[in-house]
């Protein structure tokens, strides 16, 4: 692995960003600072993190990027569960994010057991 760009849960985080802004889109003007801001930032959070912790040194660092990753993700729930509960994003569009958000979480959890069972 040279790279974070290499690891399939890097890739699939950025496309959950990708998803997340789309959605946001859709947000009313008011919520620009608000709501829109979170999710989008927390998406971005989750690859963000992967990637910084891949370019530290040592592998605990690197675990603890992806704990951070995981606790951005469950943040990422976190607004979008909301977002629905207050009308602000339709539950059809709300269950694929949900659905990328738990496979990104299998797949951060299976990296860390991964990089853990090596040390």
């Amino acid at each position: 692995m040279n790279s974070y760009r290499d690891l399939l849960v890097w890739k699939a985080a950025i496309e959950l960003a990708v998803q997340c802004y789309e959605a946001t889109k859709a947000y009313p003007k008011s919520e620009t600072y608000g709501m829109t801001s979170q999710i989008r930032r927390a998406s971005v959070s989750v690859a963000a993190n992967i990637a910084e912790g891949h370019g530290r040194d040592g592998t605990g660092l690197f675990v603890q990027f992806l704990r951070v990753a995981q606790g951005s993700l469950k943040e990422l729930e976190t607004h979008l569960i909301l977002s629905q509960r207050v009308g602000l994003l339709d539950e059809s569009r709300l269950q694929p994010l949900m659905a990328q958000c738990d496979e990104i979480g299998r797949m951060l959890r299976s990296l860390i057991r991964s990089l853990q069972d090596k040390q």
